[in-house]
């Protein structure tokens, strides 16, 4: 129990009201009269003590004065009698001797009867009183609903600066601007420039768009307030739009400001999603913030910085010029981008001499900034756990580790079996990548458990890629199959441990046939509309936009595709069946196999052929004139790459994974 804020509420205020009315009522109703027994009251009657006797009517009770003592009660008694009783106490008094007695109707008392007539009053209204001073009082009090629930930035909050930000440096220029905006209009107004009134901060989690607009507050130096966008939503209709007003109100009186609304998508999805079509609570908010945005009074220096992950699934009218004039995408941070957010975040860290932070962002290609703090976090948790007292190479390597895949199953043993099935499943995967001539390099083999996985082969990108071609699509194809061809032409039993390399291939073969146009006999068009589910802001009833007919075809394409893949892992293995042997040999025997291990293992591996020549139509012929060189891959060394393909030969969810490109297991 709260003690403070029972001694500040109402009930202990009432309650000591009610303890000094009964203290009155308990003083004016004493008179110095002890009670005495019936008993005992009629045998004084019966004696000669009794000097004075006063008969109460109506309240049944005789007030005696004695002329001694009576067993230390004093000389005032008094007792009371039942009705049948009455004659029999009016006949001793009769009887008494030298005794004065007088008859006695009691008087109601004005004040006590004023008094038991107001306090009921009195009370209800003492409750009312503090109900609402508690309406008048703090956000969180009674019938607080209809006020804005945004939090002011003071100056006393540790300030984010956009030297904190790193990797996003065209949405810090963006900002920039913003900020100098406040700080100098002038210098915009002279050329005619109107500043954006809102901006959106949009892309995936993690990203650091929440910290971006912290950093906009600490670097402005003008009022901040900042608020989710769930917040703006209750039970009780109007409180939406209610929250909107009073925020911008709040912001105008104290212009120039900028609110922050994180996760925008919660209060702006699309109008008309709910079922029937309804005008719901969320809807009344979204048009109040579409009014307050547009506004009547241009020269009201107010911006508004809206945050999500979610920019499909916003309302148009949200989005066009003059509400959200500024959209900027906040992406993964590339190379050099993720060793600027490894410096910040090193920053106050003991690193050991021999850490190199380009070389750990080498090994983090599709990390998010708060990916990256939390492998320098983990690191920095492994080092303490060891009480070690400098971050070394092999905790940030465990540490990347254990944020792909999961901490290390130490405690999970497995049979000798499984074991063998395993280290010959992921051999499978690095094995058939090793062979292929448009995969990236296999930098991690191990059948350790980890997370969900019982083992897990690593392949990576030496660098940062944004497109993919079709080859290189094909190849990941070929290795995600490697560990399934691998049971079947070893055990010829083949386990449940493919069933996620089955997923991710038949993933991967489907978006070449439906989105990407690799398929000659289906053509270069975009089957199927992206679905949404009716609750996320998008409406109901999608359907499928093609014929039976084409939906037959793409099944059969993607089944080619997969047969292919099969086809090419079940050659490269049977070609290469001794290193198979070798490799799954070593894996029994170290567990891990790093990338150095794996090149000398692989050094004499027969790769697969090269595919013939891709025609999109046999109508369109390949061009006369040779292709054009492609530049190749930069001398990276292996040492600076780790990446992740999964697998394990126990049925297991799916795992997304943050590398682009890379299948899962």
């Amino acid at each position: 129990m709260d003690l403070k804020r029972f001694f500040r509420g109402p009930i202990i205020y009432i309650l000591l009201g009610i303890g000094a009315i009964a203290l009155a009522f308990s003083l004016l109703g004493n008179t110095g009269f002890q009670q005495i027994t019936t008993q005992e009251g009629m045998k004084l009657l019966q004696g000669s003590t009794v000097d004075e006797v006063k008969i109460v009517d109506g309240e049944q009770r005789v007030d005696l004065t004695l002329s001694t003592d009576f067993d230390g009660n004093g000389t005032l008694v008094q007792f009371y009698y039942v009705e049948a009783r009455a004659d029999e106490v009016v006949a001793a008094v009769n009887d008494l001797s030298g005794a004065e007695y007088t008859d006695e109707v009691p008087q109601t008392n004005v004040f006590l009867s004023a008094l038991g007539f107001i306090l009921p009053f009195l009370l209800i209204g003492l409750l009312f009183w503090f109900l609402w001073s508690g309406m008048q009082g703090g956000g969180n009090r009674v019938m607080q609903f209809g006020k804005s629930k945004a939090k002011l930035v003071s100056k006393e909050t540790p300030q984010v600066t956009f030297a904190d930000v790193a990797g996003a440096e065209e949405a810090v220029e963006e900002l920039h601007e913003i900020k100098e905006f406040l700080q100098d209009p002038s210098k915009f107004q002279a050329v005619g420039a109107r500043i954006p009134k809102g901006v959106l901060l949009y892309g995936p989690p993690g990203t650091g768009k929440t910290l971006l607009a912290r950093a906009v507050a600490g670097e402005a130096g003008v009022p901040f307030y900042s608020i989710s966008g769930s917040d703006f939503v209750e039970m009780f209709v109007g409180v939406g739009a209610s929250r909107v007003r009073d925020l911008f109100e709040q912001a105008k009186q104290n212009s120039p400001a900028i609110i922050f609304v994180d996760e925008i998508d919660a209060v702006g999805r699309h109008r008309g999603a709910g079922m029937g079509g309804g005008h719901d609570e969320r809807e009344q908010t979204l048009n109040q913030l579409l009014v307050e945005m547009d506004g009547f009074d241009p020269k009201t220096n107010v911006i508004l910085i809206a945050a999500t992950n979610r920019p499909d699934i916003l309302d148009p009218a949200l989005l066009r010029p003059g509400r959200f004039d500024r959209q900027i995408g906040v992406d993964a941070p590339d190379l050099k981008g993720r060793e600027k957010i490894l410096t910040v975040h090193a920053a106050g860290k003991p690193m050991a001499q021999g850490v190199d932070l380009e070389v750990l962002a080498r090994k983090t290609p599709g990390f998010t900034g708060a990916d990256l703090a939390n492998v320098l976090n983990e690191a920095a948790l492994l080092t303490a756990r060891s009480n070690a007292q400098l971050i070394d190479n092999r905790a940030l390597d465990e540490a990347v580790d254990r944020v792909m895949a999961g901490p290390q199953r130490r405690t999970r043993v497995m049979k000798d079996k499984e074991k063998l099935i395993t280290a010959y499943h992921e051999g499978g995967h690095a094995l058939a990548a090793a062979a292929m001539r448009h995969t990236d390099p296999v930098t991690k083999v191990t059948i350790l458990p980890r997370g969900r996985a019982l083992g897990y082969t690593m392949v990576l990108p030496l660098e940062d890629k944004y497109s993919v071609t079709r080859n290189e699509l094909l190849d990941q194809l070929t290795y995600a199959m490697g560990g399934r061809v691998a049971e079947e032409i070893v055990f010829h039993d083949p386990t449940t441990g493919a069933s996620n390399d089955i997923e991710k291939a038949t993933g991967i073969a489907r978006k070449m046939v439906t989105e990407y146009g690799m398929s000659a006999d289906i053509g270069a068009v975009k089957l199927g509309s992206s679905s949404g589910e009716v609750f996320l802001g998008r409406d109901m009833g999608h359907q499928r936009d093609y014929s039976e007919e084409i939906a037959e075809k793409v099944d059969l394409e993607v089944r080619k595709l997969i047969d292919q893949a099969h086809d090419e892992a079940w050659k490269v293995l049977n070609d290469n069946r001794d290193i198979l042997d070798n490799l799954a040999k070593e894996l029994l025997e170290k567990e891990t196999l790093d990338h150095n291990q794996l090149a000398d293992i692989f050094a004499e591996v027969k790769r697969l052929d090269e595919r013939p020549l891709w025609l999109s139509s046999t109508d369109r012929p390949l061009s006369d004139l040779p292709p054009i060189e492609v530049p190749g891959k930069a001398a990276i060394d292996a040492d600076a790459a780790e990446g992740a393909v999964e697998s394990t030969p126990k049925r297991r969810a799916p795992r997304p994974r943050k590398n682009p490109g890379i299948a899962t297991a």
